[in-house]
């Protein structure tokens, strides 16, 4: 019989709650799942063969990844990719700066620039600004919880109106009014439609904000394009930018 391979074991916290999560690095078979996802350029697959690798290498108990927050899920697969391969990913980025071309005519600069990223220093912060009581009245509130990959894969919608209206609607935890507190569990999804349909634009603005200053896996980098010398901030965002 042959002998049987051991693994380093790894430690990550969750950003949502601090909770300590134990992992072991993938194995081939693991990689050969990855990779047939990125090949397929399908999003869901990638997200599915996210999960099943998690799964397959959290040695925590009773962590239910559909329930975790997407930034958690994230968090969690960049620290694993890391100590599964290489915390060091090569990125590269397109100038999109315009310039003029041989006969004078506008033309995209297309000079090519290339970054390294430590995955290890990326990691979702919850900005001072960020709250998950959205007040709307002063006794008349929502009370959010952040989209899990549950909650985003089951999302369907014809147009982005209807899409807006589930996201918000699948991400209130309760409603309150003064000391009453109304939990969406509890409450039919037509009220909860009906409720966010006539809220004011002014009320959707503070919604937009809870979701826009939420946990996002993104780095900020410096660009100085060689061809034309154009600088400027980019930001890469989303774990698909750090997948392979």
């Amino acid at each position: 019989m042959l002998p049987k391979n051991t693994f380093p074991t790894y430690q990550v916290n969750l950003i949502s709650s601090g909770k300590e999560i134990e992992f072991r690095p993938f194995l081939v078979k693991e990689q050969k799942l990855l990779l047939m996802a990125s090949e397929s350029e399908d999003s869901k697959t990638v997200i599915n063969s996210i999960k099943q690798t998690l799964k397959n290498c959290i040695i925590t108990q009773d962590i239910n990844l559909d329930k975790l927050p997407m930034f958690d899920l994230e968090h969690l697969f960049l620290n694993l990719r890391a100590r599964s391969v290489n915390e060091i990913v090569d990125l590269s980025y397109k100038c999109n700066n315009k310039i003029k071309d041989e006969k004078g005519e506008e033309t995209n600069c297309s000079g090519l620039e290339k970054f390294t990223v430590n995955l290890l220093e990326i990691k979702p912060e919850i900005l001072p600004n960020h709250n998950k009581k959205i007040t709307l009245t002063d006794k008349l509130g929502i009370m959010m919880r952040y989209p899990t990959i549950e909650l985003l894969s089951s999302i369907q919608a014809d147009d982005t109106s209807d899409l807006i209206i589930q996201l918000i609607v699948d991400s209130v935890d309760y409603i309150f009014d003064g000391d009453e507190i109304y939990y969406s569990k509890d409450t039919s999804r037509e009220e909860l439609v009906e409720f966010i349909e006539t809220l004011q634009q002014k009320d959707l603005d503070k919604i937009k904000e809870f979701f826009d200053t939420s946990p996002k896996i993104k780095k900020q980098l410096d660009f100085k394009c060689k061809k034309c010398g154009h600088e400027e901030k980019i930001v890469v965002e989303g774990i698909n930018n750090f997948f392979v």
